[in-house]
């Protein structure tokens, strides 16, 4: 099947499930033996519920992958990924600017528990090459990075880190599966904040990762089981529903972001506009190589490089809520400083460029000369 049509069919079998059309939210968190002994396919909702199943077959299929698991939350995710690969004494290398909240997971968590956290600049892959070793046992990766949209070649970094026996694990959150499928380019896991993107509506927390190799699934689910950060039912019906769409959603967050890129990158109030679309972006090439298209996420530098200008801007703003998270159907505009990377040492993020004037954008699907009248006039004196 195509895209658009594995978003609609993937993961539900109407006949299992009294002809339903769409996955029925199964609320229920014990399911009953006829004996003692059977074997159940779904007997405690920790471990497994019909929604959740579909949910996690359908990310799956998305990705062209074998395995599919969903979690509460990107971060749950994130963590079970970690635990299942690293141990007391293994080193996991990632990339210098990735989200707030994983780096506060791995300097915070990761580290006081025995795990050696490097981070490196990754967008040059001769970098990997200089620091890795045979402690090194995950690679983490996000392409486009949050929130200055680096990108970085999967394939090649891949490639070096399996000289080493060392597992590659790479954020999607900002590509989803639309544009871009990490496995199809060596990777071992792929990683999305369905919050965002996948679910698309701004009103579900939840977590996704996709892999084809049966012990990193079996690993993983082990951890997904035994910790128990997994999602309810109505959130993975939502995130379901969600996936419906998200060809459709993210067509027009790219046709929009395309257009809010160039109405910005002249603006006077504007010093420098980060978008993998523009030639001129660094990490252009790859984008174009890896990528279908170059998503809806625009990050601005103000001119006036100043917390009180970038709140001026952001409180002007209509149609744009100030809010953590991005990948709704609404335009969003954060402060990475003090909201996504507020966790992340001063020093830290003046090495990263993440500067105090500095707004991620994420662009919704709202009617593009709404959009640019909106920017417009908070930009304005």
């Amino acid at each position: 099947m195509k895209f658009a049509t594995k978003t609609i069919h993937s993961g539900h079998d109407s006949s299992q499930h009294s002809r339903a059309v769409m996955p029925p939210i199964y609320q229920t968190s014990v399911f009953e033996f006829a004996e003692i002994g059977e074997q159940l396919p779904f007997a405690y909702a920790r471990t497994g519920t019909p929604t959740r199943a579909a949910l996690e077959s359908c990310l799956a299929s998305l990705e062209n992958a074998q395995h599919g698991l969903a979690f509460a939350s990107g971060m749950a995710a994130i963590d079970a990924v970690l635990r299942a690969t690293l141990k007391p004494g293994d080193e996991v290398i990632a990339v210098a600017d990735l989200y707030g909240g994983a780096y506060r997971l791995l300097t915070k968590v990761m580290e006081p528990a025995g795990i050696t956290v490097t981070f490196a600049d990754l967008t040059d892959t001769a970098n990997l090459a200089a620091i890795i070793s045979e402690r090194t046992k995950l690679l983490w990766l996000e392409s486009p990075t949050n929130p200055l949209l680096n990108l970085v070649d999967i394939s090649a970094l891949s490639a070096i880190a399996h000289q080493y026996g060392c597992k590659v694990a790479v954020d999607s959150t900002f590509a989803t599966p639309y544009l871009q499928n990490p496995l199809d380019l060596g990777a071992d896991i792929v990683v999305h904040s369905a919050t965002k993107y996948l679910g698309g509506h701004s009103d579900v927390l939840l977590g996704l990762v996709a892999v084809n190799d049966q012990q990193l699934f079996t690993d993983i689910k082990f951890i997904q089981n035994s910790a128990g950060g997994v999602p309810g039912p109505q959130d993975c019906f939502l995130t379901l529903r969600g996936i419906k769409t998200l060809h459709l959603r993210m067509d027009r967050h790219c046709d929009n972001a395309e257009q809010v890129a160039a109405f910005l990158q002249g603006h006077p109030k504007v010093e420098k506009v980060f978008f993998p679309g523009f030639a001129d972006h660094p990490g252009h090439e790859i984008a174009k190589q890896q990528m279908r298209r170059f998503g809806g996420i625009i990050t601005i530098w103000l001119k006036e490089d100043s917390r009180a200008e970038a709140s001026r801007v952001a409180s002007k703003l209509q149609l744009f809520a100030l809010a953590e998270s991005l990948g709704g159907v609404e335009s969003l505009v954060n402060h990475s400083y003090t909201m996504s990377h507020g966790g992340m040492p001063p020093e830290q993020k003046a090495a990263l460029g993440i500067r105090e004037g500095g707004l991620r954008l994420s662009i919704g699907v709202e009617d593009i000369e709404d959009i640019l009248a909106d920017l417009a006039q908070a930009l304005a004196d």
